[in-house]
């Protein structure tokens, strides 16, 4: 067996299936350094995003699935998932060996496997969209932390910079320690770890906390006790996302 150990990059992942071809190496593993574990009778390559190599793959895969659909292959890559990286090799080297669009091959264990990981993270990206809540600070930045089981941020920048294209703010993904931040022109990730935690209550803006309470009071008055469904509600907000939200405060 060849451990192929890659930058932890899709560029990287990339790189290292080009490294396999290019090597023709019969029997490899993908992993990220930190699932390293080679044994005696294995080698290791060590893999860095290379550029020209990751392109040609990528343009290869486009040319026979087209874009929309290998975009698809890089949002699975997302979910981080243990052993993802493997399993996208495997999808990669069905793809490269029928010279045909096989992502609707759920015969295959691979496919339906990608598929099924696919509707994971669009349900993830959904909540992440409809549960982020923001706080406005004293910098006039509306301010949310976040911790998605999978790696959303990149999918729901798109969502909002249409809907508050007119303020400013920020994102955070405290599992992931890095964030989204729109300036009113454009969007950049941002690595802030001092920004792990949820905001202190001095850093927020004084009519903050007016809103927030505001925003209980209304959710609170428009409640139903009577048509109380709790087993309903803890499926489409799980407990998970309550702490983040200014309403389960």
């Amino acid at each position: 067996m060849t451990y192929l150990v890659y930058d932890a990059t899709f560029e990287g992942l990339l790189s290292a299936i080009f490294e396999i071809y290019d090597r023709k190496i019969e029997q490899a593993f993908i992993c990220k350094p930190e699932f390293e574990t080679p044994d005696l009778f294995s080698s290791k390559i060590q893999v860095f995003q290379n550029e020209e190599k990751s392109d040609r793959v990528w343009k290869k895969i486009i040319l026979i699935i087209g874009s929309d659909k290998a975009k698809n292959i890089w949002k699975v890559w997302l979910s981080e998932l243990p052993d993802i990286e493997n399993l996208i090799f495997r999808v990669i080297k069905y793809i490269l060996a029928s010279q045909a669009d096989v992502l609707s091959d759920f015969t295959n264990a691979d496919i339906l496997k990608l598929q099924q990981t696919l509707k994971m993270i669009g349900r993830e990206k959904h909540r992440m969209e409809a549960f982020v809540r923001f706080e406005l600070t004293k910098d006039a930045i509306y301010y949310a932390t976040i911790e998605p089981d999978f790696n959303v941020l990149p999918l729901i920048i798109k969502h909002f910079e249409s809907r508050y294209a007119d303020q400013k703010w920020l994102i955070y993904d405290t599992k992931r320690d890095y964030g989204i931040y729109y300036d009113l022109n454009s969007t950049e990730f941002v690595d802030f770890p001092e920004e792990k935690d949820a905001l202190k209550p001095d850093s927020l803006d004084e009519k903050e906390n007016n809103y927030q309470v505001l925003w209980q009071d209304y959710f609170s008055s428009t409640n139903i006790k009577a048509r109380k469904n709790t087993k309903l509600h803890l499926r489409h907000i799980p407990k998970r996302y309550w702490k983040y939200l200014t309403e389960k405060k």
